[in-house]
């Protein structure tokens, strides 16, 4: 059959002969546009252009993604506050899980009504799944603070969770990708909602949100994670290198396996989250904080302070020594956290984010790295007054400066190479004090 004489061609040419060609309208009304999102369950959207300037470290990974994108759509969905601050973690699993299902409904309708509009768009995933092929670089095809924040729907708390100005940090993101231009589009908000209270800093058990501001990101990723990606790896490595069952359940205990189970079946599910738990900021939140401030502590934050429980920590890291001191009563259990570099290029992109300033208390050193063989690569990592600062090629002078075959290199940070035998066979060499480098992998355990 001819395409011309197949139905479906038939059909739409008679349509278009019908009611005429379809008139492309190149810019929507903003508020038109809010509007749908509203309608399809979203509490609250924004839009910002795809060529703003707080766009720029994102539109290149957007543009693969969706070339077409013009228009960038940002909503929010809320949560119930107080599931997220029961003290049971199941019940806040739930909220959490059902929120995110909820929120990626949501997507699908408001692309559905800008299909209808003759919009083409798309709508990534509000978490989860994520492309894990790219593990452990950036996995997320775009990063949905930064654009809501762009958009006027709130701005970065102290805990590092985007805060609404009316529903605080008890949202989810969304985030829809249109190929057409709004009339007008939001702007960011002149003020932070955040009202600085310090009461994701006191219960955060492992002291990943620090009094300066600063954020300990593989601290949070290694306890609240734990039953996602590195903690996942970490499991099956327990299973496949135990010689049985009793030697597995040295490892891991019953109630971990079946939280492992938990999180497969139903769900990823959260160690702590206590952070957006206590945090009162936003104008639907705040009242029971301003009208009994001392009531608000003991009821929402004392609990999660008090809470007996396992705190995953690194050993060697910045976490493992704030619960020493901070949470005497709750059980600290030594684990790794999966993450392994698969270049030395990831390797050194990462050193900044797993970074433990902590442990560089008294380093202020320069040292350089050559990588040779299969990966050639050179970078200058300066550690000084418990600050990182990495940069591309050699720069300035080395107190230490080690070159190594990629691979090799590769191999020892996986545990599968042995240190002294890549000096001997020289495939690794350094020039400088060893103890320098000794003083290097503390502020990466």
């Amino acid at each position: 059959m001819k395409i011309d004489k197949h139905p479906t061609v038939v059909q739409y040419r008679e349509n278009v002969e019908k009611n005429g060609p379809f008139v492309v309208q190149e810019k929507h009304d903003l508020a038109w546009l809010k509007a749908v999102a509203l309608k399809a369950g979203a509490d609250d959207a924004g839009l910002v252009g795809i060529d703003r300037t707080e766009m720029a470290d994102q539109r290149e990974d957007i543009l693969k993604i969706f070339p077409g994108t013009r228009s960038i759509m940002s909503f929010v969905c809320q949560m119930n506050p107080e599931n997220i601050r029961c003290l049971s973690r199941d019940i806040s699993d739930l909220e959490f899980l059902q929120t995110f299902e909820e929120t990626n409904a949501v997507s699908r309708r408001i692309v559905k009504l800008l299909n209808e509009e003759g919009i083409t768009a798309l709508s990534p995933s509000a978490g989860f799944p994520m492309d894990m092929s790219k593990w452990p670089g950036k996995m997320w095809p775009l990063s949905h603070k930064p654009i809501a924040e762009a958009a006027g729907l709130g701005k970065m708390g102290h805990h590092r969770l985007l805060i609404h100005p009316r529903f605080g940090s008890f949202i989810v993101l969304g985030t829809i990708l249109l190929d057409r231009e709004a009339s007008d589009y939001d702007r960011p908000l002149d003020f932070s909602p955040c009202i600085e209270c310090g009461l994701c800093v006191s219960v955060c058990p492992v002291g990943a949100i620090c009094p300066d501001g600063h954020f300990n990101f593989t601290t949070c990723m290694t306890h609240n994670y734990r039953d996602r990606m590195g903690g996942f790896m970490n499991w099956v490595e327990n299973m496949v290198s135990s010689r049985g069952v009793r030697t597995y359940r040295k490892k891991v205990s019953d109630s971990e396996t079946v939280s492992m189970w938990q999180s497969l079946s139903y769900g990823i599910c959260n160690k702590s989250s206590y952070c957006m738990a206590v945090c009162p900021a936003g104008e639907a939140v705040i009242g029971p904080f301003l009208n009994d401030r001392k009531g608000f502590l003991a009821r929402v934050v004392k609990p999660f302070k008090e809470k007996i429980e396992t705190i995953y920590v690194v050993p060697g890291s910045d976490a493992e020594t704030h619960v020493v001191k901070k949470f005497p009563h709750k059980t600290i259990k030594s684990v790794e956290n999966g993450l392994r570099p698969n270049s030395v290029k990831s390797f050194m992109e990462a050193l900044p984010i797993i970074f433990q300033r902590d442990q560089s208390k008294g380093l202020s050193a320069t040292y350089h790295f050559t990588f040779t063989g299969e990966e050639k690569c050179e970078g200058t990592v300066v550690i000084k007054d418990k600050t990182i600062q990495v940069q591309d090629g050699l720069v300035g002078t080395a107190d230490m400066h080690m070159t190594a075959d990629s691979q090799t290199w590769l191999d020892f940070l996986a545990g599968e190479k042995n240190l002294i035998l890549a000096l001997l066979q020289r495939k690794l060499k350094m020039k400088g004090s060893p103890s320098l480098m000794k003083a290097f992998a503390r502020c990466f355990p």
